[in-house]
């Protein structure tokens, strides 16, 4: 079988996101080096060029999904990269704001396998970085000097907004005894599709793209967005620690209703009964009690329904892409990232 780059001229995933890191990475720490200290201190630990002492490393900054998504919907819409790189640093500031964040809510002390901000810095010094690296973000955007750069600013904002809605619903369903698939799914499209969305539209938008693209590509980020949710729900649950940076069952100790549970405390069997017994009230969960719920969520359909789920999505992102019309080698390299967000180990 031939390869993607032998059918359309195009990168795999992984050479896209190799890419996009070596471009944006210059971009990002530029502006990161603008905040004052501590956050600057607090940031370049976040993003692995730090070590907790301040001294360089590197511990690695994530995939870079966000920005690469940014600088191919501006290819996709006929612009040039270079014209996309402040909308693509501030997704990505965004995006870090965001986990910052995370991790203090969720009281999770991995990332990457290195302790996570706020256990190495303190909740409020960690809260504070991500509050700079937000405001940064808009920071980045108004200074472009893009004719798109208002339109982004409000488009970005928009998304955070979402994105503050999706985690407060969340955190809210840690405490409700059920929740159904459609609020659920309208957490997600907050939480995770909003920025997904925001980064294709953005792009597509400062590479001058029409209104049809722009809603087209932001269509299938927001598709690609809610898979790519359900995917991290079932990481969060049966995830290889080695592989993810994150603690085995870290939702599942959480009591946290990501997709898989959801689904299965709806399934109305003895498992699902059995989970919910389990998963409601009382002390916080034993490891043994951890396990045994992550076999009931797999027993009672939980797993199975989240990656059909998943595939089905994957399908209504890849036609979105096909409508927007992009050059097939763009296309064939966002349909890659599409698929390693459904298909990823960590």
């Amino acid at each position: 079988m031939e390869t993607i780059e032998e059918a359309t001229g195009g990168r795999s995933a992984a050479e896209v996101l190799a890419g996009t890191r070596r471009a944006v990475g210059p971009a990002l720490r530029a502006a990161v080096d603008t905040l004052p200290e501590p956050s600057r201190r607090i940031a370049a630990y976040h993003f692995g060029w730090r070590d907790e002492n301040g001294v360089p490393t590197d511990a690695g900054s994530g995939k870079a999904i966000r920005p690469a998504l940014v600088l191919l919907a501006a290819e996709a819409a006929g612009g040039r990269v270079e014209r996309a790189m402040p909308a693509a640093v501030a997704v990505e500031l965004v995006h870090n704001f965001s986990l910052l964040h995370d991790d203090v809510m969720d009281g999770d002390a991995t990332r990457r396998h290195r302790r996570t901000a706020w256990s190495v810095f303190g909740v409020g010094g960690a809260i504070l970085t991500g509050d700079a690296l937000l405001a940064l973000a808009f920071d980045v955007i108004a200074a472009s000097g893009h004719p798109a750069a208002q339109d982004g600013a409000r488009r970005l904002s928009a998304a955070v907004q979402r994105l503050v809605e999706g985690q407060s619903a969340d955190m809210s369903f840690e405490a409700r005894p059920q929740v159904g698939m459609a609020e659920w799914r309208d957490m997600a499209e907050a939480k995770t599709g909003a920025l997904l969305e925001c980064a294709c539209a953005l792009g597509a938008s400062f590479g001058g793209g029409d209104s049809v693209q722009v809603a087209h590509l932001g269509a299938f980020g927001k598709s690609m967005g809610l898979a790519f949710q359900i995917v991290d729900d079932l990481l969060g649950i049966w995830g290889d620690p080695e592989t993810t940076g994150k603690p085995v069952h870290s939702d599942l100790r959480n009591r946290k209703k990501s997709l898989p549970v959801v689904a299965a405390l709806a399934a109305g069997t003895p498992a699902a009964e059995e989970l919910a017994r389990l998963y409601h009230g009382g002390p916080e969960p034993t490891e043994d009690e951890v396990a045994r719920a992550a076999d009931l969520v797999e027993a009672a359909g939980g797993r199975d329904w989240a990656e059909t789920q998943a595939d089905t999505l994957l399908a209504t992102a890849l036609e979105e892409l096909r409508a927007a019309g992009p050059p097939r080698r763009t296309e064939a390299e966002l349909a890659e990232l599409a698929r390693l967000a459904t298909r990823r180990d960590h």
